[in-house]
C-alpha cells in the first residue's frame, strides 16, 4: 500500500478536527515534526511528505481510540518542566502540583530539610521539589523498576537531586538508610477504587493501575501510610497525601485515629479537596523513639 499524498500542514490537520480536538492534533503534529507552536503557526502551507502525514494519521488513530496525548508524545509538563513519561507511570495531573505547592511552603522555614516521596512513579513530584529547594535532601521510593527508571531519568535531564529506592511503601526504609527518619513525607497514592467508573474514561485504562487503584475501596494504601509513617517522621514531621476529591472525610478521620496533630485538608483549582495532611505530634515521637 502506498504512502498517502503529500498535502500540507494546515491542510492535514484540519482534516482530522471531527476525529480529535484540534489541540491535540496540533500538539502531535508539533511532536511529529519536532517544531514549536511559534513554527506551527509561521508556515501553515508547509509540504509534507507522503510518510509524514501517514505517521500522522497513526498518531491521530491512536488517539482517536483513548490513548493519551502525553504517551503519543512521551511527554508532559507538571510545575513548569517537561516530563518524560511511558506507559509505566501515571501521567502527571496539574491537581498534583498542590502538594508540591504545601511541601515547599513547608520547606522554607526548614534548614537542609530531608524528603520522602512514596510512590514516585515519574518522579515529578520528587524532582519537581528537588529543583525548586536544592538543600533538600530528597528521597523517592516506588515498587515498580519500570517507573524508577523512568523517575531516574527525569531526576537527571531536569536536574533534580535525588535518591532513588525501589521499595513497597516503607518496606526498604530499613534501620542504617541514609534519611530513614524525614522532615517531610509527601504521597500520591493508588486512591481509585476497583469499581469506580472513571477507570474505564478519559485515556485511564492506557495507565497503570498499579498507580491508578488499590484494587479495594481506594483507601487502603492510604491507611498504611498513615499508619506506617510515624516511624520515619522526626518530631513535628509532617505527612502530606494526596487523595480523590470525595475522601477528604475519610482521610482526616484516619490522621484523627493516629498520632497526628495540626490536621488538615487543602483544594485545589476546582475547589474540591485533594490533598490532606497532619504532623507527627511531639510526645508520639518521642513515644515511638523509645
Amino acid at each position: 500500500m502506498s504512502a498517502p499524498a503529500a498535502q500540507t500542514l494546515k491542510a492535514t490537520v484540519e482534516q482530522v478536527k471531527r476525529r480529535v480536538p484540534r489541540l491535540d492534533a496540533r500538539i502531535l503534529m508539533q511532536h511529529l515534526l519536532g517544531i514549536t507552536h511559534a513554527q506551527f503557526l509561521a508556515d501553515p502551507e508547509r509540504r509534507l511528505s507522503g510518510e509524514e502525514v501517514e505517521a500522522f494519521m497513526t498518531l491521530v488513530l491512536r488517539r482517536e481510540r483513548g490513548e493519551p496525548v502525553a504517551y503519543l508524545v512521551g511527554e508532559k509538563d507538571f510545575y513548569s518542566r517537561p516530563f518524560k513519561v511511558t506507559a509505566d507511570v501515571l501521567i502527571p495531573r496539574p491537581d498534583t502540583e498542590l502538594i508540591v505547592t504545601l511541601a515547599l511552603k513547608r520547606l522554607k522555614t526548614l534548614a537542609w530539610p530531608r524528603v520522602l516521596d512514596l510512590g514516585t512513579g515519574s518522579g515529578a513530584i520528587a524532582v519537581s521539589i528537588a529543583c525548586e529547594h536544592p538543600e533538600a535532601a530528597v528521597v523517592a521510593v516506588d515498587v515498580s523498576p519500570a517507573a524508577l527508571a523512568v523517575a531516574r531519568e527525569n531526576a537527571e535531564r531536569l536536574g533534580g537531586k535525588v535518591g532513588f529506592i525501589e521499595s513497597d511503601w516503607f518496606s526498604a526504609l530499613r534501620s542504617g538508610v541514609a534519611c530513614e527518619q524525614f522532615d517531610l513525607i509527601v504521597a500520591n497514592p493508588p486512591y481509585v477504587a476497583a469499581r469506580d467508573p472513571h477507570l474505564t474514561q478519559d485515556g485511564l485504562p492506557f495507565e497503570p493501575d498499579l498507580a491508578l487503584t488499590d484494587g479495594a475501596d481506594g483507601l487502603s494504601c492510604i491507611r498504611r501510610i498513615i499508619a506506617e509513617a510515624p516511624a520515619h517522621l522526626l518530631p513535628g514531621g509532617l505527612l502530606l497525601i494526596e487523595h480523590g476529591y470525595d475522601q477528604g472525610d475519610a482521610v482526616r478521620a484516619l490522621l484523627a485515629a493516629g498520632p497526628y496533630e495540626e490536621i488538615a485538608t487543602w483544594q485545589d483549582l476546582s475547589g474540591n479537596d485533594r490533598v490532606s495532611g497532619a504532623c507527627l505530634a511531639a510526645a508520639a515521637a518521642a513515644k515511638i523513639a523509645d
